[in-house]
């Protein structure tokens, strides 16, 4: 009897974990799909809302490290300044890894298309961290 509830007691845990990382991957991929549509309205600002609003942010990118939400924002504003050079945003994801149950890594390509000012494209690393109940990107390395 002790055997049967020791397995009942493992498998509920077990669907737990997994129920869990259900909801929370589709959390995580549903921001993404928030952003990829903010972006091709053209709107930085609401694009940035799945990113941490802390100093701590960092974003890697071609020209280096940057930290803090400030500074990521102003770069995307700076770098990409209109909509032609905003162009459309495509996601495809690769792969979504949780590391511990308020942690997870997302690997995929992006792609702009721009027809005024050439298609651009690569791959980016987002490290998500759920905190005080949401997931925020707290690094992104994007190339």
């Amino acid at each position: 009897m002790k055997k049967y509830l020791l397995v009942l007691l493992c498998f509920g845990l077990i669907n737990s974990v997994l129920a869990q990382k259900t909801s929370d991957r589709k959390a995580i991929l549903s921001i993404l799909a928030r952003q990829n549509q903010a972006w091709n309205k053209g709107d930085v600002v609401t694009f940035m809302k799945g990113y941490w609003e802390s100093d701590s942010l960092m974003y890697i990118g071609k020209n280096g490290v940057k930290y803090g939400y400030q500074n990521t924002l102003e770069s995307y504003q700076k770098n990409y300044p209109d909509a032609a050079t905003m162009g459309t945003l495509k996601f495809d994801i690769l792969h979504v890894n949780f590391l511990a149950p308020t942690v997870c890594l997302v690997v995929g390509k992006w792609h702009l298309t721009r027809p005024e000012k050439g298609d651009i494209g690569g791959h980016f690393t987002l490290t998500w961290k759920k905190i005080k109940g949401q997931w925020v990107i707290i690094a992104d390395h994007s190339s």
